[in-house]
């Protein structure tokens, strides 16, 4: 991606996308993902195996009817987009991409141009009035209809407890049974004791060189958001175990907590 005017700072959607080998980010998203990547050698491999289970989860929920989804976080669709894993099973998927980060929906806008049935907007997960009531939302999306709303690697940037589950409250409030929440999250529960020192100092670098740090959560904290639906099995486990496929990454097979992310999805009943 070509740079213009002043330096762009690093954002998370950005940094994700270099590390699943994409071409939209900017040198100050590959230094601030290399800083990361140094005391975490895996991250790449986490982006990997995140997005696997992102692809797992659009293709479970559109083989259960879901036919249009809201991916909020989304970053930029280019390494395993929804639109393309949705539409292999609904070819007439539609797919709404929510960011924060206005470079990642240009971006995003971009990639999708001359699609009439996905779009990107700029909205704020933290204020879910800014999704739901939004023109682009409201055209394409159809309330009286299941939807299927992703929150891939994205609340662990909302780092107050209550503020986040009131946002996934909200959010998932109008939408009619046989929709489906699905969530992955970053969690230090798998991490041994001796790397909570590493994980400080990460934090603490991705605070400071991003415009999003972020804010790990435990299994209990992470079942609170589908509190109310019911869970689909095998419940939030860490991202490898949630119904495997054949084309997985391998990375993290013979310990899935290494992953060092929970994921899990509920139909809202």
């Amino acid at each position: 991606m070509a740079q213009s005017g002043e330096p762009k700072p690093a954002t998370a959607a950005r940094i994700y996308d270099y590390h699943l080998g994409g071409i939209h980010n900017f040198p100050a998203d590959r230094e601030a993902g290399d800083t990361v990547a140094k005391l975490f050698p895996l991250v790449p491999a986490l982006a990997r195996n995140n997005r696997a289970f992102l692809r797992r989860a659009v293709q479970y929920l559109a083989a259960s009817g879901v036919r249009q989804f809201l991916d909020v976080g989304s970053g930029i669709p280019t390494v395993g987009n929804v639109h393309e894993v949705a539409r292999a099973i609904v070819p007439d998927a539609r797919v709404i991409y929510v960011d924060l980060d206005p470079v990642a929906v240009s971006e995003s806008l971009e990639i999708l141009d001359g699609d009439s049935r996905a779009t990107a907007v700029r909205a704020d997960l933290r204020d879910p009035d800014s999704i739901l009531t939004h023109p682009q939302v409201r055209r394409m999306i159809n309330f009286r209809e299941p939807v299927g709303v992703l929150l891939i690697a994205v609340l662990h940037f909302v780092p107050d407890d209550e503020a986040a589950v009131d946002a996934v409250s909200r959010l998932c409030a109008p939408f009619v049974p046989g929709s489906h929440l699905a969530i992955s999250h970053a969690s230090g529960d798998g991490m041994v004791e001796p790397k909570t020192d590493d994980l400080a100092v990460a934090k603490d670098l991705y605070s400071r060189n991003t415009t999003t740090p972020f804010h790990l959560r435990s299994r209990p904290q992470v079942e609170r958001f589908f509190a109310g639906l019911e869970l689909v099995e095998p419940g939030v486990v860490w991202l490898p175990e949630w119904r495997p496929a054949p084309d997985d990454p391998t990375d993290f097979t013979a310990q899935p907590s290494l992953s060092a992310g929970l994921a899990g999805v509920g139909r809202i009943r």
